[in-house]
């Protein structure tokens, strides 16, 4: 789904973080219905279900960490936590300095989001900072505007700094419909990378295999899909 590499090539840290007494797994908690944080506190949404599932079923004994986007694979890398897990889109690009599970949620759409129905598209666009949206506007020839959270792309289309949002189109579409007609989908939907994976260090390969073979079993049973429509609907793309 979301978000192209802020390339920076930091040290991975060796050892395999399966072996620890607590693997720790890092989000945003700013991309809600992926991830958010809950009137208590606590790390909540789509994510959130899932990690707890996977982390049941592979045996091991899990935390939450969140941490800004921008420097959300640095971290990994620094070993502030030991999985990504944060709404983020497999790439070659990313896959160049960590790695990543199978999918578990597949490739969908994104899209423009504006205030009227013949906004310019190749004017101003926002989007969020170091996401594979942003890297497709500064491909596009229009003008990226780019901001640190979600809530700032879209508060940059209200207040008339740009003419569009370009987001993934699951986080947008509830926005959409609680605006009371302010936002509106224009354009037409564009498909990027390939799903969202869990990122890990490349060194914790017995790590990704168990992990795997949980995502792996989450679809062969259903509880993956039902998870996908719970916090997403029906007619979001499902395994």
């Amino acid at each position: 789904m979301k978000r192209l590499l802020l390339a920076t090539a930091l040290i991975a840290v060796s050892g395999a973080a399966f072996a620890q007494d607590v693997v720790r797994l890092g989000t945003e908690g700013a991309y809600p219905p992926f991830n958010f944080i809950n009137d208590a506190g606590e790390v909540a949404g789509f994510e959130r279900d899932v990690g707890d599932e996977l982390c049941k079923r592979a045996e091991l004994t899990c935390e939450w960490v969140t941490n800004e986007w921008d420097s959300i694979i640095p971290n990994l890398q620094s070993g502030n936590y030991d999985v990504i897990i944060a709404g983020m889109s497999i790439t070659d690009e990313r896959d160049e300095v960590i790695d990543f599970s199978q999918n578990y949620f597949p490739p969908a759409a994104s899209a423009f989001v504006a205030t009227a129905a013949d906004a310019d598209l190749g004017g101003v666009v926002s989007a969020q900072v170091s996401t594979i949206q942003a890297g497709y506007v500064a491909e596009s020839g229009a003008t990226l505007l780019e901001f640190a959270t979600p809530d700032e792309t879209i508060a940059a289309v209200r207040n008339g700094e740009a003419a569009a949002v370009f987001a993934d189109k699951d986080f947008l579409a509830p926005i959409v419909a609680e605006s009371g007609g302010e936002l509106m989908f224009v354009g037409e939907d564009v498909q990027l990378g390939g799903g969202v994976g869990l990122g890990l260090r490349e060194s914790d390969t017995e790590l990704k295999a168990k992990f795997d073979a949980a995502i792996q079993s989450m679809k062969d049973d259903g509880s993956l899909n039902a998870l996908i429509e719970k916090h997403f609907g029906p007619e979001t793309a499902k395994f």
